[in-house]
């Protein structure tokens, strides 16, 4: 049965981090070229888990609507409402880029969105200007994808250590600076302490719950997978700190169910299992001269 399934998978794996509107990213190329992040650094043991990346972008995503002007900007300046899928492949594959993509190409990626963002501007209902290029909202997405992905990884695969943790946030250091989030945490104690300054900012807003339901509606998942696809967006909604999900209205009803926990930490280990050979892990160590299954040695 396996053999049967991994092709379906891995087709799966491509399609999700490939927007059917944009180019196709090759990982295998240029051969021998250098990513941002080193292929033995944490950065590419979390990001090759397809669990810890849905369920950490996700939770990812809640914590930017928190934010007003950060959610704003997202709500009137992306195709997220009338096209979600194609907007969560050019996020995914933009994630992938900056973390396994050949150096040149994750450079000429990110100034393609600098520049995108340096044209978005406006103000919130309440009033408050804002810039998409600001400091401290770039600060803020990069903090809480960093956040996203570190969780859902030690919640649902396995356990970081502190050590390792801080490596994580180190290692994103480069492409945060180069988006222009240059505040953006570089240690699990300066992400508490970002979290704690916007104690005050973080509000409630029906957009986060526009936000699940269409996410919820949306096709990610082929139709057979879309009950797993509701589990891990209950997964997301339950890795939010608890305060925050006080602030924003969201229930115990939205996150897990006790019995849920242990079921996707099953499907996160498995997931942290299967090599997919077109996935972008596999190809950029290919294209390093790195045997194809380097990085799942050991789990």
């Amino acid at each position: 049965m396996a053999v049967l399934i991994l092709p379906f998978l891995d087709a799966l794996a491509r399609d999700l981090v490939q927007p059917k509107d944009g180019p196709i990213v090759d990982f295998s190329q240029p051969r021998g070229e250098a990513a941002l992040v080193p292929a033995d650094s944490v950065s590419w043991r979390i990001f090759k888990n397809p669990v810890a990346l849905f369920v950490g972008g996700v939770a990812a995503v809640i914590l930017e609507l928190a934010d007003p002007a950060v959610r704003t900007g997202v709500w009137e300046h992306s195709s997220f409402r009338r096209d979600p899928v194609q907007r969560l492949r050019r996020t995914g594959l933009a994630a992938m880029v900056t973390v396994y993509g050949a150096t040149s190409e994750a450079r000429a990626m990110i100034t393609r969105v600098a520049r995108l963002h340096d044209t978005i501007a406006g103000c919130t209902p309440a009033g408050e200007n804002y810039r998409a290029n600001d400091v401290g909202l770039l600060t803020w997405v990069q903090a809480t994808a960093g956040f996203g992905f570190a969780q859902a990884y030690c919640r649902h695969v396995h356990p970081l250590p502190p050590r390792e943790l801080d490596q994580l946030f180190e290692e994103g250091l480069t492409a945060a600076r180069l988006y222009g989030a240059v505040e953006a945490p570089a240690s699990q104690a300066e992400l508490d302490r970002l979290f704690e300054s916007r104690r005050n900012r973080l509000e409630a807003s029906p957009i986060v719950f526009e936000f699940l339901t269409i996410l919820n509606a949306a096709p990610i998942l082929p139709l057979f997978l879309r009950p797993m696809q509701r589990l891990l967006i209950r997964a997301a909604v339950d890795l939010v700190p608890d305060w925050v999900r006080d602030r924003l209205g969201l229930t115990a009803a939205f996150g897990l169910r006790s019995w849920q926990r242990p079921l996707v930490r099953i499907i996160g280990m498995l997931a942290d299992r299967v090599m997919l050979r077109s996935s972008p892990a596999v190809q950029s160590c290919v294209r390093l001269g790195l045997p194809a299954d380097h990085l799942y040695r050991g789990s």
